[in-house]
């Protein structure tokens, strides 16, 4: 069983590698809206959630102006990207506890879940080896990720 210093450690890098990735949609918004990259970031720091910078390089990549084959370098990027929001969601809204005796690492959801004649909250999970497996694949996918962005970045001549 994975060891709270590892998992701390982990879901750091998660974080880190998150955040990296996530700030390459400045040069998205530069180059799509065709701005400079100072005002991009004013753009991307006025849109406080990811899910809102997503939509906004998103609804930029299918305007006409918008090259197919730059809409669909973008889109494909957005896609995975919003994909790999959920787990990293998880690890960033979640709260962790531990078993002081073995270490076992649980997290549990801070979300409620609504059925037709019940309330649910708070469902519980094993940080085992294969949920570590899991958030090393992510960061991973991660990684390539932020090289696909650079490379679109690249291609298409947007502001760095």
């Amino acid at each position: 069983m994975p060891k709270f210093q590892e998992i701390l450690l982990l879901v750091g890098q998660l974080n880190y590698t998150w955040t990296n990735t996530e700030s390459l949609l400045i040069h998205m918004i530069a180059g799509l809206a065709k701005v400079d990259k100072e005002t991009a970031i004013v753009i991307f720091l006025t849109l406080n959630t990811t899910r809102a910078r997503l939509d906004l390089v998103e609804r930029l990549a299918k305007m006409q102006k918008t090259t197919a084959e730059c809409r669909n370098d973008v889109l494909d990027a957005t896609r995975r990207l919003s994909d790999l929001s959920k787990l990293r969601n998880k690890y960033n809204h979640c709260i962790y506890s531990f078993d002081p005796d073995s270490g076992q690492g649980l997290t549990q959801l801070m979300r409620i879940f609504d059925s037709k004649d019940d309330v649910k909250y708070g469902k519980v999970e094993a940080l085992d080896n294969l949920e570590m497996a899991r958030i090393k694949e992510s960061i991973r996918s991660l990684i390539e990720l932020n090289h696909r962005l650079w490379d679109i970045t690249e291609k298409y001549n947007f502001p760095r």
